[in-house]
């Protein structure tokens, strides 16, 4: 497709069962198992993504390319959705069809975070070490991961735009909260009747919703069209409602005993974390690396700014990497 602009990036996508439910995982790079130990050409690093909320891979897809390319093709970079957050392939339901309860409440947020430690768990031999990158839920649920997996070999954590305290009382949360937790289902049934225009309709929407932007992304476009499926939106409502009901205290703790491998990005504009979020935390942990955006990118940054947002990221690790 892209004729002597650049080599193509190796992109592999698939759709899994994970904890029973439907999970789209999309891998950048030529590496497409990390399980299986008698390998001797497994990378030592993985990037992973653990992405915001709606937790669809698709979002971050030219995201994973922009990594991979800017670590100069050498680490695979992963990005696994929340589970049941993508309208699965047809043929596959959005929940395992078998008599094993494999998880209560995967859909949850606590669900959330023990699918993440299983998808590694099975996916990933023990021996590579993870630089997980996480973007707004995202933030919490790694946190959350590096408290109840310590054992897990995490190089780095890197957390955008990091919804990790007080959600339901942040601007957008106080918007929010009373929609998510009174009136969701008052939102099924719109998307149950969008759910049957013409995928051309349904593309003509999202960009007409997007249209603020000077730069949209494509992928981005194509990946909302999952929005207009009842099943997406239903777990996306839910997990939103129970992040407003949860996410209220930071963990400071955790953060305390892994003070050295974290780094924090805040946003200037950001409705979900205000910038006096940002002050506070800086204020308490004055040794963490932790920064506040000087170039007004947006909450989801994967709309219009995955490039530069890559850019940065490895720009930071550049240390790390090289003491590898």
């Amino acid at each position: 497709a892209n004729m002597g602009s650049e080599e193509p990036v190796p992109l592999h996508e698939e759709f899994i069962y994970c904890c029973g439910a439907a999970t789209h995982v999309l891998k950048c790079g030529p590496w497409k198992d990390l399980s299986k130990d008698e390998s001797k050409n497994l990378p030592r690093l993985l990037f992973m993504i653990i992405p915001g909320n709606p937790g669809l891979a698709g979002y971050y897809r030219t995201f994973i390319k922009a990594l991979y390319c800017g670590l100069n093709q050498q680490y695979p970079v992963w990005v696994v959705s929340h589970a049941g957050h993508c309208k699965p392939p047809s043929g596959m339901e959005m929940v395992e069809d078998t008599d094993i309860k494999e998880l209560e409440d995967v859909f949850g947020l606590n669900g959330q975070v023990e699918h993440k430690l299983n998808f590694l768990k099975k996916n990933v031999s023990k021996d590579i070490k993870l630089v997980l990158i996480a973007h707004s839920i995202g933030c919490y649920i790694t946190l959350e991961m590096m408290k109840r997996a310590s054992e897990l070999q995490v190089l780095r954590s890197v957390l955008l735009f990091p919804t990790i305290e007080r959600m339901a009382q942040s601007p957008q949360g106080k918007l929010m909260t009373p929609l998510l937790c009174k009136l969701r289902y008052a939102l099924y049934m719109p998307v149950f009747l969008l759910s049957f225009l013409p995928e051309g309709v349904k593309a003509s929407l999202v960009r007409f919703a997007l249209r603020g932007m000077k730069t949209c992304d494509e992928s981005s476009i194509t990946t909302s069209i999952n929005l207009f499926s009842v099943d997406c939106i239903a777990n996306i409502l839910y997990m939103a409602s129970q992040e407003m009901m949860k996410v209220v205290e930071r963990d400071s703790a955790t953060i305390k005993q892994n003070l050295k491998k974290l780094i924090f990005y805040y946003g200037t504009g950001d409705s979900w974390c205000p910038q006096h979020y940002y002050d506070e935390i800086k204020m308490d942990f004055p040794d963490g690396d932790i920064r506040l955006c000087e170039k007004g990118l947006r909450h989801a940054f994967v709309l219009d700014a995955s490039k530069e947002m890559a850019a940065m990221i490895t720009d930071w690790l550049q240390d790390d990497l090289t003491k590898l």
